[in-house]
């Protein structure tokens, strides 16, 4: 009787909606399934922030509307943790802005900057809300492949004159998300000079900061002499504390960018509930043991996973950051072939990597979002397939 509009009819079919799909038909039929698919953490969230959530709830001053920029103690506590964190000032007033998550500022971010036909650059493989924002925004998307031949991190030499004349956002995501890729300090610096001589906005996704190993440790691009003119960070509580329903982040960047983010805030959203900006408050200033032992554990899995698959024969890129595996699908298959027949024969459940752009053919994501037990469950069941 009514029709989608015409920017609901171009959305590619959402990853995980799917997924859901296929694991629902696999334990319809019995199967114990293993889902190492969508990146929830299993953890629990941390209980001295649970505390602080539960304390906050039952103030009354918190059952009202929240303020869209959130409140200006949870700001100071974002404040106080990136300057510990990277060693950054911000100015909470104008430079930080409270997130319902970072997708959410993830998605509304191109209405603030962009116009019917500007062009958003968007990496890919990729999380799939770059190009929506940009498809709702009426922008164009223009994708920059991450190839492994590259490192997985765009060529920005390659972008013809006549996209970047038009281009208003360049979306980047280090550590990165599927294909676990991190980059330097210096890469950073380059990207910022290239913003800077094209006048374009670069908009980092930082969600997977806190999860690092091997003595590598990521740098934010505001780390970057002058990055404020030019950039803006999402961050997300989500992963660092697994507090993933919560929803709770923050964007920090050039006032002149945080300020687009809010104007657009101010009338879409109405804030993130305070009781959990309390909670983050918690979170953020509280003590970092929790994100240290969180390490540890995806840690343990990461090293029981990439043993256990390379004795299978499978091409893994060891991760140095993040809480995925981004492998080869073995020969003879497509990665959505071989993610079917995982589901189906073995009930376990990977992201195929062309779900996540047209570059990630050929490979599948890990999740390590299960126990070690179930990690060596999974393990098992690959090599009973004999592939």
């Amino acid at each position: 009787m009514f029709e989608f509009s015409e920017r609901l009819r171009k959305l590619p079919p959402y990853l995980f909606v799917e997924l859901d799909r296929l694991k629902a038909e696999a334990r319809a039929k019995g199967m114990d399934v293993i889902d190492l698919g969508v990146g929830d953490p299993d953890l629990p969230t941390p209980p001295h922030i649970v505390k602080a959530g539960k304390r906050a709830l039952e103030k009354p001053e918190n059952h009202h509307y929240p303020s869209s920029v959130g409140m200006m103690a949870f700001r100071e506590a974002v404040v106080e943790w990136f300057r510990n964190r990277f060693g950054v000032e911000l100015d909470p007033a104008t430079e930080v802005v409270t997130l319902i998550g970072s997708k959410e500022a993830i998605a509304h971010f191109p209405l603030a900057f962009v116009n019917p036909g500007d062009v958003v650059l968007v990496p890919t493989p990729a999380y799939p809300v770059y190009h929506i924002g940009t498809l709702f925004a009426g922008g164009e998307t223009y994708y920059l492949p991450l190839t492994a031949e590259n490192d997985f991190k765009p060529d920005l030499s390659a972008i013809p004159g006549e996209v970047l004349s038009r281009a208003r956002i360049l979306w980047i995501n280090y550590p990165n998300n599927p294909t676990t890729a991190v980059v330097t300090r210096e890469w950073f610096a380059e990207v910022v000079a290239f913003a800077r001589e094209h006048r374009l906005i670069v908009a980092h996704d930082a969600a997977y900061s806190e999860l690092y190993y091997d003595g590598y440790v990521p740098p934010s691009i505001l780390e970057v002499p002058g990055a404020k003119e030019v950039a803006i960070e999402f961050h997300s509580l989500s992963k660092t504390y697994c507090m993933t329903g919560w929803r709770i982040g923050f964007a920090v960047g050039g006032a002149e960018l945080v300020k687009g983010l809010v104007t657009v805030k101010n009338n879409v959203d109405s804030g993130c509930f305070q009781a959990v900006q309390e909670a983050g408050i918690a979170a953020l200033t509280g003590p970092q043991d929790c994100v240290a032992e969180h390490r540890r554990i995806f840690d343990e899995r990461r090293r029981v996973m990439l043993e256990g698959l390379q004795k299978l024969g499978f091409e893994v890129y060891p991760p140095k950051a993040t809480f995925y595996l981004w492998v080869r699908v073995p020969e003879g298959y497509t990665s959505a072939e071989f993610c079917a027949r995982l589901i189906k024969e073995a009930g376990i459940v990977v992201t195929p990597g062309n779900g996540f752009g047209e570059p990630g053919e050929g490979f599948f994501r890990i999740a390590l979002t299960v126990g070690k037990d179930r990690l060596e469950e999974a393990l098992g069941r690959l090599a009973a397939l004999n592939l």
